[in-house]
């Protein structure tokens, strides 16, 4: 544990000192107004400890890690029929590409990619109203991280709708192929709110423990998804969680 923690603490000495740290995103205008210094780093062990580094209590948007949260959702959902809407396979195109859908008839590489995460958002609001299924993904979250002070940024919420063009021609694209089962809109208003759900590295790491132990809760033993899914979901992650880096992420 001394050994972890100092780690941490090196790691977030030497971001603080870098500049070659890349920009903010700014195709959300919202995201564009992020301190582009601030960094943070946290670890949680399956006995227990949460060690942070930096700014690990700062909340952000979340974005695309949302997508982890949502597969394992829709995956409880669904079970194995979601894969008949979604891929299992890397993209190799960034992660908001049109290209594929019209070779592969409406059926996204994978879940991470904008495409997936707009299907499995459609799976979500299966015999709901959007807010129901808004509520549900994130009473989901607040659960793994043991956390109900988590909410949506909505701020971040309607600068993605407000600007959202490339994502709502996708779904309205998935939709021609018949593989949204709700209006695009609908599905939509659901992926642009579980994208803009704020947590802090903290609360993150506690949220995502369950993937490191099995799938279960080290905290209180409680069995989120099998050993199988969550060596699954993993696996899903390594090889599409990057989008068109993830190679080049697995052979580092």
């Amino acid at each position: 544990m001394p050994e972890l923690e100092q780690a941490l603490a090196e790691v977030a000495a030497e971001m603080a000192e870098r500049t070659d740290r890349g920009d903010v995103a700014t195709y959300i205008p919202q995201l564009g107004k992020v301190d582009p210094k601030k960094f943070g780093i946290a670890a949680v062990t399956n006995d227990g400890g949460v060690l942070m580094a930096g700014d690990a209590e700062q909340a952000f948007s979340i974005q695309s890690i949302s997508k982890v949260f949502t597969l394992t959702l829709a995956l409880g959902n669904v079970g194995d029929a979601l894969w008949q809407r979604v891929g299992r396979e890397p993209s190799g195109n960034p992660f908001n590409s049109i290209v594929q859908l019209e070779h592969e008839n409406g059926i996204p590489r994978n879940p991470f990619i904008n495409a997936g995460a707009i299907v499995i958002s459609d799976i979500l609001l299966a015999g709901h109203q959007p807010r129901e299924a808004i509520g549900e993904i994130l009473r989901f979250i607040q659960f793994l991280a043991d956390d109900e002070t988590i909410i949506i940024d909505r701020e971040v919420a309607a600068s993605e709708r407000a600007t959202g063009y490339r994502n709502f021609a996708l779904a309205n694209y998935m939709k021609s192929f018949g593989n949204l089962h709700h209006a695009p809109e609908l599905a939509l208003g659901v992926y642009f709110h579980h994208c803009a759900i704020a947590m802090s590295c903290r609360q993150l790491a506690l949220a995502g423990r369950f993937l490191a132990n099995g799938g279960k809760n080290p905290a209180t033993g409680h069995s989120v998804v099998s050993a199988e899914r969550a060596r699954r979901i993993g696996a899903m992650m390594l090889t599409c969680g990057h989008y068109d880096g993830s190679g080049d992420f697995a052979f580092r």
